[in-house]
């Protein structure tokens, strides 16, 4: 059977550990942060990232891989796995990002024909991170593409995630709310609970006055989506792993968990979110 590989890019938020251990590529997306630019993951991790920006105080920016990295990529993969290989690239959500169309045109500039499946995850950070590996696992379990394909699939449409933001000041630099709303959400602690509506485009849920109070309703949220029923569990977060670990085992004990992740958010996802920012991730066992 063709060998099977799978292409992310950073913003799937997977450390290096688990791309070594199941064999995920990565293509990164760079971080400008003053005068510097870097490869997410690659040339900048979480920890520093973190620290530079609470540092600087300046708004980091984003974009995406260019076209060109992504054919070098995955002709890259071909010379290293043979013709006959098949590449399964899992991408940002399109909503958010061009990163997914830069794959797109990639794989049109090989001269070659190559079994390339390129998605749109509809996804952030590790949401789409998670169906990676997951692909990638079964990959070497020794399941067809289809069946690959499949699982991603499942796991899309399946997983839901509810963001906490610590601050609104980064959404608000970088042209998601208005200062008007930043300054008038800071002066009276409120808390937007966001998520990713079914194109990947990120939506309001509610806004609640306390982090206490919007974690007790995402909790809500997250017990409304399990009804009881087993359940995959994880918190990404920026730059607040001990709060983020406390809440996953409390968690641990409200829900059926038969799998769960503590995951740091990467620069790219990091830099619009802001420190201090808690993903609660749920899916279906």
């Amino acid at each position: 059977m063709p060998p099977i590989v799978i292409v992310t890019d950073s913003a799937a938020d997977i450390d290096d550990a688990k791309r070594a251990e199941w064999g995920i590529i990565n293509v990164p997306l760079k971080v400008n942060l003053g005068q510097e630019t870097y490869a997410d993951w690659v040339t900048i991790k979480p920890t520093a990232f973190y620290q530079k920006l609470r540092e600087t105080g300046v708004l980091a920016t984003t974009s995406q891989p260019s076209p060109l990295e992504f054919a070098e990529c995955f002709k890259k993969i071909v010379d290293e796995h043979g013709p006959d290989v098949q590449i399964i690239a899992l991408m940002l959500s399109a909503a958010l990002s061009g990163t997914y169309q830069s794959a797109l045109i990639g794989k049109s500039m090989l001269e070659e024909e190559v079994d390339i499946t390129i998605i749109d995850s509809r996804k952030a950070s590790y949401l789409y991170g998670y169906a990676a590996v997951q692909a990638a696992r079964a990959a070497k379990e020794g399941k067809t593409k289809q069946q690959v394909l499949d699982l991603i699939g499942h796991i899309l449409n399946d997983v839901q995630v509810f963001f906490l933001v610590d601050t609104l000041t980064y959404l608000q630099k970088g042209g998601r709310i208005g200062k008007a709303s930043a300054l008038i959400g800071s002066l009276l602690n409120i808390k937007p609970i966001l998520s990713l509506d079914s194109v990947g485009t990120v939506f309001p849920v509610d806004k609640v006055r306390g982090t206490k109070k919007a974690i007790a309703r995402i909790v809500e949220e997250l017990q409304a989506y399990a009804k009881g029923e087993p359940v995959v569990l994880g918190i990404v977060h920026a730059d607040a792993e001990a709060e983020a670990a406390e809440l996953l085992e409390k968690l641990k004990q409200e829900f059926k968990v038969t799998d769960s992740f503590l995951v740091e958010l990467g620069a790219v996802i990091g830099a619009h979110a802001g420190p201090g920012t808690l993903g609660f991730v749920i899916s279906k066992a």
